[in-house]
C-alpha cells in the first residue's frame, strides 16, 4: 500500500513539475488557436490530480483542520490586503504550510487559498492559474525546507511529540526558504503572465511576449518583496503556535483511520 501511494506521489510530481509546462508548450505549438482553452483544462487536471493525492494520504482529522486553518488565513489575507496591489500574504502563508505539514498540504493551502479569496474578487478562466501558481509556490516551498529536520526526515507533523519539543524554534527562516520567499513573486507572476499571454495576446509574437513579461516585473517584484516581509513577520509566532498544537494534542504522526 506504502509502495502504491509513493508511486502515485511521484507520478502526481512529475506531472506537477515538468509534464504540465511540456504540454502548455506543446499545446502552443500545435494548437495556437485553441491555447487559453487547452492551457485551462491542463492546469485544472494538474490541480485535481494533486487534490487526489493529498485525499489518499489520509491524513488525520486534526491535520485536515489545520490544513482548511491556513488556507482561510491566506484567503482572508488576500481580501484584508485587497487595496494594496501586489501585496498578498497568500504566498508567505502557503510556504509555511508547505514547511511545518510538507509541501503537498502546502500545494492544497495555497491552491484553496486562491480559490476561496477569488469568491471575493471574482472567478473566471485566470482562477485554476493562480490556484496553480501559488499551490507550487506552497509545494516548492515544502520541498527546500527539508534540509531544516537535520536529524528527522519529513516535515514536523511527522515527528513525534517528544522529537517535537527538542526542536528549537528559528527566529528566522532558513536562508533559502528567505530567497524563495523573494523570488516567489516573480515565479508566480511568470504562471500568470503565461495565462495572460496565452490568452489575450494577439497576434502572438516574440516582441509581444517579452514586452508583457517586462511589463510585470516591478509588480511582481513588490509581490516577491512583501511575502519575504510577511514571512519574516509570522515565522515566529506561528512556529511557536504549531509546535505548541501539535505537542499539545500529540498530533505528531497520526492519521484518521477511522
Amino acid at each position: 500500500m506504502m509502495k502504491k501511494s509513493c508511486t502515485l506521489t511521484t507520478l502526481i510530481e512529475i506531472i506537477v513539475l515538468l509534464v504540465t509546462p511540456l504540454f502548455l508548450a506543446v499545446e502552443l505549438w500545435l494548437f495556437p488557436n485553441l491555447t487559453a482553452f487547452f492551457s485551462l483544462l491542463i492546469v485544472l487536471f494538474t490541480i485535481a490530480l494533486f487534490m487526489l493525492l493529498f485525499e489518499e494520504q489520509r491524513f488525520s482529522v486534526s491535520k485536515l483542520v489545520l490544513t482548511a486553518t491556513f488556507s482561510a488565513l491566506g484567503a482572508a489575507g488576500r481580501i484584508a490586503f485587497a487595496p494594496f496591489a501586489y501585496i498578498k500574504p497568500v504566498s508567505a502563508v502557503a510556504i509555511f504550510a508547505g514547511v511545518f505539514l510538507g509541501r503537498h498540504v502546502g500545494f492544497v493551502v495555497g491552491a484553496l487559498s486562491a480559490l476561496m479569496s477569488n469568491v471575493f474578487f471574482g472567478q473566471g478562466s485566470w482562477t485554476p492559474w493562480q490556484m496553480y501558481a501559488w499551490g507550487l509556490v506552497g509545494y516548492i516551498g515544502g520541498f527546500l525546507s527539508q534540509g531544516m529536520w537535520k536529524k528527522q526526515k519529513g516535515p514536523l507533523d511527522q515527528f513525534s511529540a517528544n522529537a517535537i519539543k527538542k526542536q528549537k524554534i528559528r527566529t528566522l527562516p532558513p536562508g533559502i526558504l528567505m530567497f524563495w520567499a523573494l523570488f516567489s513573486g516573480l515565479f508566480y507572476g511568470l504562471i500568470l503572465n503565461c495565462y495572460f499571454v496565452l490568452g489575450f495576446v494577439h497576434p502572438l509574437t516574440v516582441e509581444s511576449v517579452v514586452l508583457a513579461f517586462l511589463a510585470s516585473i516591478p509588480f511582481d517584484m513588490v509581490h516577491g518583496i512583501s511575502t519575504l516581509i510577511f514571512l519574516l513577520l509570522l515565522w515566529v509566532p506561528w512556529s511557536n503556535s504549531v509546535h505548541r498544537i501539535f505537542v499539545k494534542y500529540n498530533l505528531a504522526g497520526l492519521s484518521d483511520k477511522r
